[in-house]
């Protein structure tokens, strides 16, 4: 979610609405999903019941990820989401009867998930992914709930979120939610296997991936005429996940499962925000619901048992002298980790000759990696990965669009169109 977006269309949203007019009026545009049928309280046995699948269902919505501060206690809120006007703050949803959910109804749960509206009408800001978990289903949800509650309390404040006006009067996103929220919440479709429909739930309602991969309209929801057609997210991108998208990046359904399994493959390795979504989510995700992802991602009824990758695109010419400088950096830098060839080291360092970053239209997540470098991280089942360096203090912009404009045509197949002014400006945002 991209929030200096969406608060400055809340800006705009509280002087054409007039926020002042109290929350009776806003009330008379709120749009619940919410059912009648929570308002009946679970029982003890069913809260029981329900609490197994809800660990599962709250890993596979990767809750615990924004709810947990690093090196803060689980559950209790305080990770920050820093904006060009002021700061938010993940809320404490341990049950603690004070300072977190622990005294919240059935009912309250369920609208805060799916209406994005909390205790007492406090309205969500939509960083918190409820224009998707909107889709989730009632059974779900309070699977989450018990879940949640057989947390250990923490009592953990939740801190005061430091926006200014008009960006704290939070009774305008009424008008957002209008807007950007739908009303049909079965996304079930007839004629389609149990497969690509399970998949279908778990991409769109409880992984949200359309959250980050699909770019915004003018206030900031997710623009369906664009579906999964990749944005950027602080500085880096999220790149098209469609059927063609995927391709173009080298996956074929039953690697794109396997990557997200185990964040690692011949494509790369997940970083960014995707590494944090394998580490607290779907490496724990089941290889059906997986499988199902790659099925409904590649408009599939059924996934073959082996992998079939899309052959690598043709290299791109490369005006000689931007050959020669791109190589020689490589080979200088690059090749004792990467390979001569780009075939890479296991364990160590991804292969470049089919590496994803090198075949997206925009160059931007190179750059970046190739400035700020990535830390070294674990992937599930394998050894540590080695922390590659940035070289933003070693390499010009002209040294660096050199290399990848290099790179990029002879493993990416992409035309040369990196420029110096072009890393100058990522240096310069420090992403």
């Amino acid at each position: 979610m991209t929030m200096r977006g969406i608060l400055k269309a809340l800006a705009v949203l509280v002087v054409l609405g007039g926020a002042a007019a109290g929350s009776v009026f806003f009330g008379l545009f709120e749009r619940s999903v919410v059912t009648r049928a929570v308002d009946q309280p679970l029982s003890a046995d069913e809260m029981k019941r329900l609490a197994a699948r809800g660990a599962y269902i709250a890993t596979a919505a990767d809750c615990y990820a924004c709810h947990t501060a690093k090196d803060g206690a689980p559950w209790a809120g305080g990770l920050p989401f820093e904006t060009p006007f002021g700061t938010i703050y993940a809320t404490n949803i341990s049950p603690h009867r004070e300072m977190g959910i622990g005294n919240w109804t059935r009912a309250e749960f369920h609208r805060a998930v799916r209406d994005g509206v909390g205790r007492g009408g406090v309205h969500l800001y939509p960083a918190m992914p409820y224009a998707s978990y909107r889709l989730m289903t009632e059974a779900d949800v309070d699977a989450v709930y018990a879940y949640l509650m057989t947390r250990e309390p923490m009592a953990v404040p939740n801190g005061p979120n430091g926006l200014g006006f008009p960006f704290n009067i939070r009774q305008s996103l009424t008008f957002w939610n209008l807007v950007n929220l739908s009303a049909k919440t079965d996304i079930a479709v007839a004629g389609r296997s149990a497969l690509w429909n399970r998949g279908r739930y778990v991409v769109d309602a409880l992984g949200h991936c359309g959250e980050c991969h699909t770019p915004r309209n003018l206030m900031q929801g997710m623009e369906p005429s664009a579906y999964l057609r990749g944005a950027v997210i602080e500085g880096v991108e999220a790149p098209d996940i469609t059927k063609p998208g995927l391709i173009a990046m080298g996956f074929d359904p039953v690697s794109l499962a396997r990557f997200m399994k185990t964040g690692l493959s011949a494509q790369g390795s997940m970083t960014n925000q995707m590494f944090e979504v394998v580490h607290f989510s779907t490496q724990y995700m089941s290889d059906d619901d997986l499988k199902a992802m790659s099925a409904y991602l590649f408009d599939l009824d059924t996934v073959p048992d082996t992998a079939t990758p899309p052959p690598p695109p043709a290299p791109a010419e490369v005006p000689q002298a931007v050959a020669s400088a791109g190589r020689a950096t490589y080979l200088n830098l690059c090749a004792g980790c990467h390979g001569s060839a780009g075939e890479g080291i296991p364990h160590v360092a991804v292969p470049m000759a089919t590496n994803a970053s090198l075949r997206l239209v925009n160059a931007r997540n190179f750059l970046h990696t190739t400035l700020n470098g990535i830390p070294a991280q674990s992937f599930p089942g394998l050894e540590r990965m080695q922390p590659m360096p940035g070289f933003a203090d070693k390499l010009d912009d002209r040294a660096v669009a050199d290399l990848a404009n290099w790179m990029r045509a002879r493993w990416g197949g992409r035309a040369p169109d990196v420029t110096p002014e072009a890393v100058a400006a990522m240096r310069h945002r420090g992403h």
